[in-house]
């Protein structure tokens, strides 16, 4: 009985053999529930009976209380508990099942519990004959219980794997559906000298399994670069699962990663597959690789040398066939020196790097990417624009886009929503940004002597000024909210987070940005 994994196997094999054994004809099995405060009937041979009492059907379908004396008194034992039915049923609190004993004639009824590793997963009910009460009936019940308690737990485990296949064959398609509904590669806009260096690392690095690590300030389309090397791999039409390094907890990050066993840590009430077991075979894509806690790292560096992981209290390593897409925003090389990531990891990731370019350096890019956002609002908002403004190219060439494409895009959706008519005359750049930009040094070069000048008194402040007036004024058009679609975090492109520790790090109060 133990190597059966179906319950109608299990009841015709009971009913077959052990039947003959015990020299019983009804009998009746109860499975807790995962966490053992109810229990109901999975198996019943007195079936046909109860649907021939009316009324008496119903008792199939109920749940019972595991706090009930019955069970209790059952579960408490250390052999076999004999009830006499009639004086049972006479009893006030019983079980609905103990009037249907008595409403089929039953007289004598055995109860034993059903352990795996001392624990009681439930109960099997036999009716007896009074006379056959010796120890050695007894312990032949007992014997028969503990095969029958080892294939309920193995059947139970069984169809648990049943449904996580299940639920992993579910959200297969639905990832699929996202991914085929969400983002078409047509859709990476570009054609410029810098974006046809990317093309071209993509299509040298997608067909062969080699780590790929896509690097770039935030809101330049990582993440789109990712799925077109996924999407021109020969694992096309496996999943590409994402795992956002920074949007976890540090405490959940590891579980997600490589998932746990069923009481690994507190609330760890079920096993759970992590992301790289639900990539085998596909593609998994760590985004904000930069943000991963250090002792993770380590963790990660053994799936990407062996291939293989354990779960979180789990004792046997798992085989993974899975291609790694990291992506920062970070320069890693640097966080190395400073001792924040493992240089041996960063080695590992670094095997074929794609730079992708900020959008300030490649404003040749920019009618192009501003039409098709101005077409894919439009259509979402149902506003019918065919002409944009020749003022506003030139509004978006003089801004410096530190959000980059992802500010570019939220900038075009709330200039839509703003707008009356057919022609979007302009676009809502952060108040002050725009004037003089063309004036600005580039990041890192300085100023030359007689440059000087050229910057406006109001530009000559520290970097950590001029950060600190920009949040305030996004924060200033998003009406103070930071979190959200519509919210500052969004339009700087930078994760929630990261902007409330950027207020409290620049001292900016909601005086600052409120009226």
């Amino acid at each position: 009985m133990a190597a059966l994994r179906d319950r109608n196997d299990l009841f015709q094999k009971f009913y077959s053999k052990v039947t003959t054994v015990l020299n019983i004809e009804e009998f009746g099995m109860v499975l807790l529930d995962q966490e053992k405060k109810t229990y109901k009937i999975i198996i019943d041979q007195a079936a046909t009976f109860a649907r021939l009492h009316p009324g008496q059907e119903a008792v199939l379908e109920m749940e019972f209380q595991a706090s009930d004396a019955v069970f209790q008194r059952i579960a408490s034992s250390t052999e076999p508990v004999y009830f006499d039915v009639a004086t049972l049923s006479g009893l006030p609190d019983m079980p609905a099942y103990v009037h249907f004993w008595k409403a089929i004639h039953l007289r004598q009824v055995a109860a034993v519990p059903l352990k795996v590793g001392g624990e009681v997963i439930g109960a099997a009910f036999f009716h007896v004959d009074p006379v056959t009460k010796t120890p050695a009936y007894s312990a032949l019940l007992q014997a028969v219980s503990h095969q029958l308690a080892v294939a309920i737990s193995n059947i139970r485990s069984n169809e648990q794997v049943l449904q996580y296949k299940q639920m992993l064959e579910q959200e297969n398609v639905q990832l699929k559906e996202e991914i085929n509904s969400l983002y078409n590669f047509s859709e990476i806009i570009g054609s410029g000298e810098k974006m046809q260096e990317v093309y071209r690392l993509i299509r040298l690095v997608a067909t062969t399994n080699s780590t790929v690590l896509v690097l770039g300030e935030t809101g330049t389309g990582k993440e789109l670069i990712a799925r077109a090397v996924h999407n021109a791999s020969p694992r096309k039409n496996k999943l590409m699962v994402k795992v956002n390094c920074a949007a976890l907890p540090t405490n959940l990050i590891e579980s997600e990663l490589f998932g746990h066993e069923k009481g690994a840590f507190t609330g760890a009430v079920e096993r759970r597959i992590g992301k790289f077991e639900l990539a085998n075979g596909g593609t998994i894509f760590l985004d904000e690789i930069g943000e991963m806690p250090l002792e993770t790292q380590v963790k990660l560096l053994r799936v990407i040398q062996e291939r293989e992981f354990e779960r979180i209290g789990g004792k046997t390593p798992i085989k993974v066939d899975v291609r790694i897409i990291a992506a920062t925003n970070r320069k890693l090389d640097i966080e190395v020196n400073e001792g924040r990531f493992r240089p041996d990891l960063y080695y590992r990731l670094n095997v074929f790097p794609i730079h992708l370019p900020p959008l300030r350096d490649r404003k040749e890019d920019l009618e192009a990417l501003t039409w098709y956002f101005v077409r894919k609002y439009s259509k979402r908002t149902g506003h019918q624009i065919k002409t944009i403004a020749t003022g506003v190219f030139k509004e978006l060439r003089s801004y410096h886009w530190p959000g980059n494409i992802r500010e570019l895009e939220h900038l075009i959706e709330r200039s839509i929503l703003l707008m009356d008519g057919g022609v979007l005359k302009q676009v809502q750049i952060p108040l002050g940004q725009a004037k003089n930009a063309e004036q600005r040094p580039v990041a890192g070069q300085g100023l030359n002597p007689g440059q000087h000048d050229m910057v406006p008194t109001s530009e000559k402040m520290t970097l950590k000024n001029m950060e600190a007036e920009h949040i305030v004024k996004v924060l200033k058009i998003c009406q103070g909210k930071i979190a959200g679609v519509d919210g500052a975090a969004a339009l700087l492109g930078i994760p929630a987070t990261t902007l409330h520790s950027k207020i409290k790090k620049l001292d900016i109060k909601k005086v600052d940005y409120l009226d």
